[in-house]
């Protein structure tokens, strides 16, 4: 896969998000910054590529906390820097107060920063000395921004599509929908025929077309059924907690669970579950699949690396 010159793929765990570097002859600028408990080697990554140049600029894609977690840190580290994110989210990040709750609703963290533009959709941006355009992706996020380059052909599409699938349909666990807004979104990913892809997660890839298959596929079957989302949803977020605690006492577990505003919704409107009868529905679905293990009376990330 040949990639331009002025991009550097910073591939991370699942955990934290890809970052995109871009090193301009007039500007390096990051695109994505990870979660904050790997701030520090988010940070290091940066210095080692940049060495000494200064880091000018922070683009977001969408403000979860896997995706924003390093701003923080790189605003303190590089206070020239400007950071971009969503237009609908501007005003909020500059109120953080209005902003703690998107982070509590999935029962992540994020360190406050600043935003000082807005990205709007249609945008054209400079990154790496080509241009890059910024297109509205609802579904997984409904603020989310994808970055194409049409010369080059390279989609950075964040969570919006990856080689096997994309993230979790967010807003259908509260009951607002999402699941038709993929769907456009991933219309809107074939209609500009990307020939390669820098997802959120994962490693980039060439073959789009399979990608897109699989993603169609996905989106149907979770349309068919919307309780599947909630269950996945709810999968997902207990195995983020285990990935970033490595290992949960069994019984903090229906505690933990009860506290995530984002996993009670998802319960209330799918499943019903009490709280204990759901901690055990979870815990068995982590094993099932290889995610977590048991070990005396800890749950363990079964995949550290990951």
């Amino acid at each position: 896969m040949k990639l331009p010159p002025s991009m550097v793929i910073l591939e991370r765990g699942w955990l934290s998000s890809n970052n995109v570097l871009f090193t301009g002859k007039q500007r390096a600028a990051i695109v994505d910054t990870g979660y904050c408990s790997h701030q520090q080697q988010t940070l290091s990554l940066v210095q080692h590529v940049l060495k000494d140049r200064p880091l000018d600029a922070i683009y977001n894609t969408h403000l979860h906390s896997d995706h924003c977690g390093g701003n923080h840190i790189l605003e303190q580290h590089y206070p020239a820097l400007r950071t971009h994110v969503p237009a609908a989210e501007f005003a909020r990040v500059n109120n953080w107060s209005r902003m703690k709750p998107t982070f509590s609703a999935t029962g992540q963290h994020c360190e406050e920063f600043r935003a000082h533009a807005a990205v709007h959709p249609d945008d054209l941006i400079e990154l790496g000395d080509m241009e890059w355009k910024a297109l509205y992706a609802p579904g997984h996020h409904p603020y989310s921004y994808i970055l194409f380059n049409e010369q080059h052909g390279i989609l950075i599409s964040a969570d919006a599509l990856w080689e096997k699938g994309f993230g979790v349909v967010f807003p259908a666990l509260d009951g607002y929908g999402g699941f038709k807004e993929v769907r456009a979104t991933l219309d809107m990913i074939d209609d500009l025929a990307p020939a390669i892809v820098i997802p959120g997660h994962g490693r980039p890839f060439t073959d789009v077309k399979a990608a897109l298959r699989e993603a169609y596929s996905r989106i149907a079957y979770l349309e068919e059924d919307p309780k599947r989302n909630a269950q996945h949803g709810i999968k997902v977020l207990l195995k983020f907690l285990l990935m970033e605690r490595q290992r949960i006492k069994l019984t903090e577990v229906p505690e933990l669970l009860s506290k995530v505003p984002l996993v009670t919704a998802a319960n209330r409107n799918y499943m019903n579950y009490g709280t204990i009868h759901l901690a055990h529905w979870v815990i068995t679905q982590l094993r099932r699949a290889g995610a977590a293990v048991v070990d005396n009376e800890f749950l363990v990330d079964s995949e550290p690396n990951r």
